[in-house]
């Protein structure tokens, strides 16, 4: 006999669970936006070697959003103590988080990984 589940208190599914091939499809936006960025002035070469300094392996992390919302997203740049550039699978692009005391959250800088980077 199979008891019925109380809300909550079932099995969670990860975002990166199910979406194995997730590193890979971010590390692709990443490398292409590399590859497409614009890096005749200083000020841009310097943003591009900012963020390559920056870089981490796509790794699961969980992000705050308005209302007290979590979702599974993937951190592609360590924190530099304030900021943490993450991609959203859900929505499908990047999104700036500052560092908060329970972790990522979400303050609604979104677009390509980048330009979310180099908005602070």
């Amino acid at each position: 006999m199979n008891a019925a589940v109380p809300p909550g208190e079932g099995p969670r599914f990860r975002m990166a669970d199910l979406m194995r091939d997730a590193p890979a499809r971010i590390e692709a936006m990443i490398a292409a936006e590399i590859d497409t960025f614009d890096t005749t002035t200083p000020a841009a070469r310097a943003t591009l070697d900012d963020f390559l300094a920056h870089r981490i392996a796509p790794e699961p992390v969980e992000v705050q959003f308005s209302g007290g919302i979590y979702l599974d997203c993937f951190a592609v740049t360590r924190s530099n103590g304030r900021y943490t550039v993450v991609w959203l699978p859900l929505a499908g692009y990047f999104a700036l988080c500052v560092d908060g005391q329970f972790g990522p959250l979400d303050i609604g800088v979104h677009g390509p990984a980048i330009a979310v980077f180099s908005s602070v």
